[in-house]
Formats: C-alpha cells, structure tokens, sequence
C-alpha cells in the first residue's frame, strides 16, 4: 500500500489555520486583551430574512409527508439552475441550465474540478493567490508555474507569448489583493487561452462586489469564453452562506477538448462522486435570486463595502499604500517601513490587537504586504481604525 506522496510537498499547516494557533496562543497569555479580527474572510452579517423564509418553508415542507425530498439531482435542482441562468441573464450572458452545477461551495468545485483533467497537465497561477489553487495542484503532483502579480501591474498578470500552460486560475476581483480585471483584459486572456488550446479556471466568487459597470462580473461576458473558460461561484459571500454552504459552477456545453465535451464529464464526475446540496439549502439559495432576497443582500453588500470605504480612507489618511477595497471586501496593503508580512502581523497583533492576514501566506509576491476583510462589526472596523492610526511605525 503507498500513500499519496504529493501531499508530503504541502506546507505543514494551512495559512488561516497557523492564524488562528497564532491568535489563540496571544489570547490566552493575555485574557483581556479585546481583538479586533479582520484576517480570515468570514462573514458577519446574518442571512437575509427571505433566505431564512424560503429555508423555514422548506423545512416545513421536509417535514410533510406530501412534499418530502430524498434524493435530488446531483446537479441541482431545476428551480436553482434556472434562477441562476436569469442572474446571468441580466448580465448580458446566456445559459442553459444544463451548464450549471450547483455544489456546497466554489472552493470545493475549485478542487475537485482537477479530476476531469490529467495530472500531466501544466498549471499557470498567479502570484500571490488564494492558497487553495496551488495546494490542490500539489496534492495532484501537477507541474505548477507562476505569474508575477505585483504593484506595477496592480497585481493583475497578464498573458505572456513566451509562457506555455494548459490550465490558467484566474480570480477577479482576486483574492487577497481585490484588483479587478477590465474586459480588455480579461478579452486578452481569453484569446490567449484559445490560441494555447488551454483552460482558465475563473474564480469570480467575490462578483457581487464589483461596483463599477464597466469591470465584468463574469468572464462570460467576454467573447468567445464559452469556448475556454470554467466559472466557479459561491454564495458564501454574495449572500453570507459562508456557515450555510452553496455554490454553483457554470462548464459550457461549447467547451470541448479532443472531441471531448468538458461539460460532460464534469456531470459524470459529479453524479459519481457527488449526492447534491440539500433542498433546504438550494430553496434558501433561491431566495438569494429573487427580486426581495437580492435588495436584502445589496442592504448587506453596503454595508460591507462602507467598512472598506472606512479601512481604505484610514490607510489614505496615515499614508499607507493599498489596492482594493473599492471593489473588493479587501484591502490589500504594503507593510510600512519595509517590515515583512509576520513582522507586521505581530506588531499589529501584540501592540494593538488587531488581527489582519500576511501576504506571504498567499504566495512569494504577498512578502511586504497584508490584507485586510471588510467582514466585520462596523464598531469593530472603527475600532480597529481608531487604533491603527495610533501605530508608530
């Protein structure tokens, strides 16, 4: 019997789980100390009301021997696809609901979306990035290439005639610098993408974010993605289901390699190894979609955005340097004075109980950096404000 050894090349403890070691060991030394955590991005705010409505009915119905559900569709329920294709619908993109696929959440689909293609696949992801794209690649021993994002790019790499992948992450607004592509660029890694013959695996969970109308919400609207691209979402932010769990993930039916429809297997894969989300969940999910849930969840979505507009004008104010926050929950910032990203979390941490994440944990290209969620109390962001702008440096 041997194990998988790839798993042996990951780093001994995930970034947000040596966080919480970190903090917890502060906490107990010092019992009284009152941290302010702005570092994990975990939402605060609870579920819209018509959310909780459409799962209290749905529970009721569970309940009934008349509209009792067992087993739904591996896929999702019809209900649920179709109040997705509408979402998408309004943004100028059409689907069928055949294309979409409904799951507990897009870092789960993220991952197991490996399985439909070969490990000797080559991998291009950027540069600092939401961990999970490299580590599940790593479990896989697929053979990883980097692209620099960086402040001179505004941490948005773009497409190299000299690079070579097959398989391209890209997440937009990104995790953890909240930079967003525009459609001319995302256009030129789609045009890459055909060229290359490769896959781009789009990561737009924090769409919902977006304010400007001209940045994109989905790669979808870009031309000729259909034929290219795979769009991963998640409720977990849009709608706060972080604890609640749902998903979706579009794979066209126009997306085909070696005479071979991706869309396809994707359903195999998933009727084989999948049992669905539960009908209360995907009712709740419904509820996000309808014309009340969605007003209830911009009421959040504000209210969210306001405290990065609070994060973001303090940082302005004591003359740090950051990107995001405009469009994006995150604030994404150059640690002062040429401290390193733990250095800076300590300090923060220690002196002023303030907990952010290091932008070292998200890749080489993090080091000197920080990032900062907008996920908060609105006292505990002001709290927090209050006491960065105390910071000596």
């Amino acid at each position: 019997m041997n194990i998988n050894n790839n798993y042996l090349n990951l780093k001994d403890s995930y970034l947000f789980s040596i966080i919480a070691k970190k903090v917890n060991e502060y906490k107990q030394q010092n019992p009284e100390s009152d941290v302010v955590r702005l570092g994990i991005g975990d939402v605060t705010l609870p579920l819209a009301p018509a959310v909780v409505s459409a799962m209290e009915k749905a529970v009721a119905e569970m309940g009934n021997a008349a509209t009792f559900k067992g087993y739904g569709e591996e896929q999702g329920y019809g209900f649920l696809r179709q109040a997705v294709c509408r979402y998408y619908e309004a943004k100028g993109v059409a689907l069928s609901d055949d294309e979409v696929f409904i799951s507990d959440g897009a870092k789960s689909d993220i991952g197991n979306i490996l399985d439909i293609f070969d490990k000797d696949n080559t991998v291009l992801i950027p540069d600092p990035v939401y961990p999970v794209y490299v580590d599940t690649n790593i479990m896989a021993g697929r053979s990883i290439k980097f692209m620099s994002g960086n402040a001179e790019n505004n941490f948005l790499p773009m497409p190299s005639d000299s690079e070579k992948a097959d398989i391209i992450y890209l997440c937009s607004p990104n995790n953890p610098t909240g930079s967003v592509y525009s459609r001319e660029q995302l256009g030129e890694w789609v045009n890459w993408a055909l060229e290359n013959d490769a896959i781009i695996l789009f990561d737009s969970a924090y769409e919902v974010f977006v304010k400007d109308d001209s940045l994109p919400t989905s790669i979808y609207q870009v031309e000729g993605a259909e034929k290219c691209a795979i769009e991963f979402c998640s409720l977990s932010k849009t709608a706060g289901f972080t604890g609640t769990r749902c998903g979706y993930t579009v794979v066209p039916k126009e997306l085909v390699r070696n005479d071979v429809s991706l869309n396809k297997l994707w359903l195999r894969r998933q009727t084989t190894k999948f049992n669905g989300v539960s009908y209360i969940v995907q009712r709740g999910a419904e509820a996000v979609f309808s014309s009340e849930g969605f007003a209830q969840i911009k009421e959040n979505i504000d209210y969210y955005m306001e405290n990065a507009k609070i994060i973001a004008d303090t940082l302005t104010e004591i003359g740090i340097w950051f990107t995001g926050g405009s469009n994006s929950p995150y604030i994404w910032l150059k640690c002062p004075n040429g401290m390193t990203s733990w250095e800076f979390f300590d300090l923060l941490l220690t002196k002023y109980n303030i907990v952010g994440t290091p932008g070292s944990g998200f890749g080489e290209q993090g080091e000197g950096y920080f990032r900062l969620t907008a996920f908060g109390d609105r006292s505990n962001i002001v709290k927090a404000m209050e006491r960065i702008k105390t910071v000596k440096f």
